[in-house]
This record gives structure tokens, sequence and C-alpha cells, in this order.
């Protein structure tokens, strides 16, 4: 009996003691909590970002966003001007505009996208350079001329990091299945109806014969002279934008861009790439177009035209097209 009412006394007192102490470490209903959610440019989460709350009185929190990205600071107080600072390697820092809370106010920060920094000069073992890589390549596919062509193939940065295989690849399917790629297929092939060239049906079945044969050479050229060669032999498929100096300079620049080309090495090389996908793409066309349009001097006179062609592109790139691209005019 005596040892029934022992432990009733102690469970009671350790009900007391455990109200007591909720009773203390209740949040106060008046406090407020920041949280959100951190994305890149493109949308993605980016997970362990680090998060530093500040406030003008001198209040200092500091944590960690969970693997979605999500962070949350609850019991902030009402009526202080806080900062948020969110950081994540191999992106340019964020700051919010000041917050202030009401008393309860549950605030989700929203809009915080961060973009890649704006120059990697050097690169540590603590670096991701693939996931770098990543984010240029998802910035340089929201470049469109006009905001809807395609001009993915730019690089505006002054210290690009070099593609991985599988990100040269990705490049050249996403131009390939942009609706404006076919589009412009569909125009080219238009004018060679109406010029009767390649030397295919009329009616709307040689229409489709020519849209088809116009895509495929788009297709293969991007695919063997974006991707393939590229990545067997470490280089790097894009144009690099110079910007600065004399037009002179500018100008040599642009046009010798079809001939030379940056390796994944950071040094600069013959443009094997390039020119070995006009010379595949060509040859890959013997196979579908008529007859009368086959031969090894159309190939090469194919090869002439596509390869002017990508020197007038360096030409208008360098001088024309940053103008008229709204996502790189933001660019540094």
């Amino acid at each position: 009996m005596r040892v029934s009412l022992f432990l009733s006394v102690i469970m009671l007192c350790a009900l007391v003691v455990d109200a007591g102490a909720q009773q203390v470490t209740a949040p106060d209903p008046q406090s407020g909590s920041i949280v959100g959610t951190v994305t890149d440019i493109r949308g993605d989460v980016v997970p362990q970002a680090s998060v530093v709350i500040d406030s003008d009185s001198g209040e200092h929190y500091s944590l960690s966003a969970n693997d979605d990205g999500f962070f949350s600071e609850p019991a902030l107080h009402p009526g202080v001007v806080y900062h948020v600072a969110i950081d994540a390697p191999g992106f340019a820092q964020w700051k919010s505009a000041p917050i202030t809370l009401s008393p309860g106010q549950y605030l989700e920060v929203k809009g915080i996208h961060l973009n890649i920094a704006a120059a990697v000069t050097t690169v540590t073992a603590t670096l991701d350079t693939t996931a770098i890589a990543t984010q240029e390549v998802h910035l340089a596919e929201k470049q469109r001329v006009l905001g809807f062509v395609p001009n993915f193939y730019t690089v505006y940065e002054k210290h690009p990091v070099p593609l991985t295989a599988k990100l040269k690849f990705e490049l050249a399917l996403h131009t390939e299945r942009d609706p404006v790629t076919f589009l412009g297929a569909g125009f080219i092939a238009a004018v060679d109806h109406a010029g009767d060239t390649p030397h295919y049906q009329q009616g709307w079945a040689g229409y489709g014969q020519r849209f088809g044969a116009n895509y495929a050479n788009g297709f293969t050229d991007i695919l063997f002279g974006g991707a393939v060669l590229p990545s067997l032999l470490h280089q790097d498929p894009r144009y690099f934008y110079q910007g600065e100096g004399s037009k002179k300079s500018r100008l040599t620049h642009a046009l010798t861009s079809a001939f030379i080309c940056h390796g994944d090495n950071g040094k600069l090389q013959p443009n094997y790439s390039s020119i070995g996908g006009f010379l595949i793409s060509g040859a890959i066309s013997e196979t579908y177009y008529p007859e009368q349009d086959r031969g090894a001097g159309l190939v090469f006179s194919t090869f002439g035209i596509d390869l002017a062609a990508n020197m007038a592109n360096g030409v208008i790139q360098e001088f024309l097209l940053r103008r008229l691209t709204p996502s790189a005019r933001k660019q540094n």
C-alpha cells in the first residue's frame, strides 16, 4: 500500500514538473515564422543551402535547407526588421528585401531563385564543376532572340565551365525538340518546295519529304557537330562571345570561330567537331535525297555553304544578337 502511494506521489510530481516545463517552453503565440524553399533559376530545388537570418536589432539565426530545399525559422519577434541571406556552392548569394513580421504571422518567402556565380576563375575539390556546368546550360536554354528564337549555343560568361558529354547531348536534343526548330524546318521546306529543290515530287507529299529532309539535315548536323564529335574529341561546341576589344579583333574572333574552337581543357583547337559535323551530315543526306541530288560534289558544295553560314552566324552573334536576347543582356 505504501509502495502504491509512493509511486502515485512520484507520478503526480512528474506530471506537475512536465506541465511546468510545457508552460515554460510553449511558443509565444505572438511570435512569427519565416519559411521558404530554395531553388535555382530553372525552378529545381537546391538542397542543403546555408540560410542566415539577421535582424536590425542584432538577432542572428543560422540554419540549413533540407534535401527538398525547404527551411523554417519559428519564434521570431514581431515588429523587428529581418534580412534573409542564402548561399550554396556554385551560386551567387541571394538576399531578401527587409522583412517585418506581424504578431503570429507565418511568412513564406517567395522567389528564392539562385543564379550561378557570375564568374568561376578557379576550380577546387569542394566545387562541383558538373553542377556549375549544368546551371550554365540551363541558363543558356533560356536565351532566345526577340524572346522566342533559340540562341542556346552562345556563351556570354567570361569563364565558362567545360560541358560534360551528357550536357552536350542535352543541349543538342533540347535544340532539336524546340518548336521553333520545327517551324524553321517548315519554312525552309516551303522555300525549297517553291523552287522544286531537292527534286522530290510536288504536292503535300513532296512538301513533307522536303520538310523531313531539312529537319534531318539540322538534326544530324547538331547531333554530330554539337554532341557526338565534341564528346569524343573533348571540344566545346558553343560560340564564345568576346564582346570586348576593337571591332577588328571581334570580327576576326567571329570569323575564325568556324575553324577554331575551345577544347574542354580551355585551350584553342582546330574546330574538327563543327567541320566534321557538316561533312557527316552531308554524307548521311545521300541516303534520303533524290538520286539527281546526290554525289560527292553536292556534299562538298553543301559543306562550303554550311561553313560560310557558320562564319556569318559568328559575326551576327558577336555584333547583333546579344542586344536582341533579353536574358543575355542581364549577364555580365
